[in-house]
């Protein structure tokens, strides 16, 4: 059958004119997509959604979805959110791949996290299904959130639509809930029942110990992992180091460091960040030092980690060089690298330094001081003995000081006799946390010093009937890959008569070499006897006492106390790295203290 000839040119025309404006319309979504591809700032993307408009793309799934993540990359996912759900859209051909990108944009935000879990629940309403894809998206924004009952019902969700089997969705639900409060054991069990454990899966459970504070569980985790077979990436690595720093595991950190070479672990500047830091707090700052200079890339992580150690060495000249350095490289400091800064001016004594810094800070690089900083400025004046000038300038500071300032003031009106205050400001402190065992020792601390000893034992009273437990010291030892930690008058460990032994031995040596003890030290109404044994029973004592029985003589020896190094036990060790010819490194609470040949790095400043 023909056509009648004047039908025919009307049905040509009528396809012909269709084929057009496809090929028109596609070529217009294609011009479209290059030119957000080429956005870089947000004008030229306020033109390109102009474009967009006038073409009549505004409901074009794929268009918005690049438009999104184009927005995302410069930082105003809010700006594509605003446009894509105005009130006039429509929204119908709405699909999956959008709302991902548009969560996703929400999920990497510090401030707008939320957003991705409201536009998840948009996406709901409006009849889009989530894929495997959502999930990792929606659950790192609870995680970022840190909401716990919002990640387990999200992760009821991904069950109820069968996306709970994904390795990708696992591995994000070990990490919300590992960054949940009373999460971690929602992540071991997810974990524990993973078929498959791939190298993500292992670093997000190692960096929920992490952060917990769980070092030596992480490190446990660690060999697992390596047991399994399973080769861990540079993101592992920096979990572990994070670790070794907690711990003060100097070996197990060196190990790590060879580890990563030998196995060509790629070695990015959050890796190289971390080995400075590890070392620098795990007693080997010349090391961080090296390494540092060797860095081809540095950010300003890299400049502070090395501040920061030099600071906690007592190395304060060499921090401030640095970061003199630091400027003139361009670099400028943050609010991070002035805390380093002014710890180093702390720990080294350099008052005058610290007043010059804290107002080159303020007015210079215009960065308003956080009570961090006052903080430093505080312990300086405290360290220095200047505590009347301590309370002018707390008196004087901008915003309330914190317990932590005020607890410095505490301490230093302790040792340098202002008492009366220090009791004053303990019991301020008291009213204010009434639930804080620092508070009640500080106060006990106080009225021994004062030799008020029935004041002393009311307040010891007054914790027990609340519940309130001290934290006990402790001093923690790394040998053969192993940590060991004492307690003072520890006898939990299998080798503890040899350890008294040679503390008696010890104690016989540095009387010899005329060590005489501060049993000022020991804050409780016993002779002169009990005394003195107390301080040979302090954790620092008995952990010395095991590696000078379980290594080579010359080794040297790495400890780490969880608390102040007392002054007893600063003196003794001064005498017994003299006497046993070794050198001695202690990371107590504050900074390091490198005893040699009967002197210490701190000239007894500290």
């Amino acid at each position: 059958m023909q056509f009648p000839a004047t039908r025919r040119p009307k049905l040509l025309r009528t396809i012909t004119t269709a084929t057009l404006t496809i090929t028109t319309k596609r070529a217009a979504e294609q011009r479209c997509l290059a030119l957000l591809h080429s956005c870089n700032t947000l004008p030229k993307l306020a033109q390109t959604h102009t474009y967009i408009l006038k073409l009549g793309l505004q409901n074009n799934p794929l268009v918005l979805t690049k438009f999104a993540s184009t927005s995302s990359d410069l930082h105003d996912i809010d700006y594509a959110s605003s446009f894509i759900f105005s009130p006039d859209a429509d929204t119908r051909l709405y699909d999956t791949f959008l709302f991902n990108t548009i969560i996703r944009a929400y999920a990497q935000t510090t401030h707008s996290r939320d957003q991705a879990l409201s536009f998840y629940n948009v996406m709901l309403d409006y009849g889009v299904l989530p894929n495997k894809f959502t999930y990792p998206f929606v659950l790192k924004a609870c995680a970022g959130l840190g909401n716990l009952n919002l990640g387990k019902s999200v992760h009821g969700s991904a069950v109820k639509l069968g996306f709970d089997d994904d390795v990708h969705v696992q591995n994000t639900m070990v990490h919300m809930y590992c960054c949940c409060n009373g999460g971690i054991n929602y992540a071991q069990k997810v974990f524990d029942e993973m078929p498959k454990l791939d190298s993500v899966s292992w670093s997000a459970m190692i960096g929920g110990y992490v952060r917990l504070g769980w070092s030596s569980d992480a490190i446990g985790l660690f060999r697992k992992m390596q047991m399994a077979g399973v080769r861990p990436d540079e993101i592992t690595m920096v979990l572990v180091l994070s670790a070794c720093t907690d711990l003060g595991a100097f070996e197990l950190g060196k190990w790590v460091e060879s580890y990563i070479e030998k196995e060509k672990v790629q070695k990015n500047v959050e890796l190289c960040n971390a080995l400075i830091d590890m070392f620098a707090k795990c007693g080997d700052v010349d090391k961080a030092l090296k390494l540092f200079r060797d860095m081809n890339e540095r950010t300003i992580v890299s400049w502070t980690s090395v501040i920061v150690g030099l600071a906690m060495h007592g190395r304060g000249l060499e921090a401030v060089s640095l970061f003199e350095e630091m400027i003139g490289a361009g670099v400028a400091p943050d609010d991070v690298a002035f805390i380093g800064l002014l710890s180093a001016c702390s720990h080294s004594g350099s008052v005058e330094n610290g007043r010059k810094y804290f107002d080159l800070m303020i007015k210079r690089f215009k960065i308003v001081p956080k009570i961090e900083h006052y903080g430093c400025m505080v312990d300086m004046f405290c360290r220095a003995g200047l505590v009347k000038e301590a309370l002018e300038f707390v008196q004087k500071m901008h915003i309330e000081p914190n317990p932590i300032v005020l607890r410095t003031l505490i301490s230093a009106c302790r040792a340098h006799g202002e008492l009366k205050l220090g009791e004053s400001i303990t019991k301020q402190l008291i009213r204010n946390e009434p639930m804080h065992e620092s508070n009640y020792v500080l106060l006990s601390n106080i009225y021994a010093k004062m030799s008020h000893w029935e004041k002393k034992t009311k307040i010891r009273e007054v914790m027990d009937k609340k519940g309130i437990k001290k934290i006990p010291g402790s001093t923690m030892i790394e040998l053969d890959s192993k940590i060991y930690e004492f307690v003072a008058g520890d006898k939990s460990h299998r080798q503890y008569k040899e350890i008294y032994e040679m503390v008696d031995e010890m104690g016989r040596e540095l009387k010899r070499a005329g060590y005489a003890p501060n049993t000022s030290e020991v804050l409780q109404d016993i002779d002169e006897e009990d005394k003195e044994d107390a301080l040979n029973r302090h954790s620092e004592k008995l952990a010395i006492a095991f590696a000078l029985i379980n290594t080579q003589p010359g080794t040297p020896i790495r400890i780490v106390k969880n608390l102040r190094v007392c002054d007893d036990c600063h003196s003794a060790t001064k005498f017994i790295s003299k006497i046993y010819n070794r050198e001695i490194v202690v990371r107590d609470r504050n900074r390091f203290h490198h005893f040699k040949e009967g002197l210490c790095s701190c000239r007894d400043f500290w």
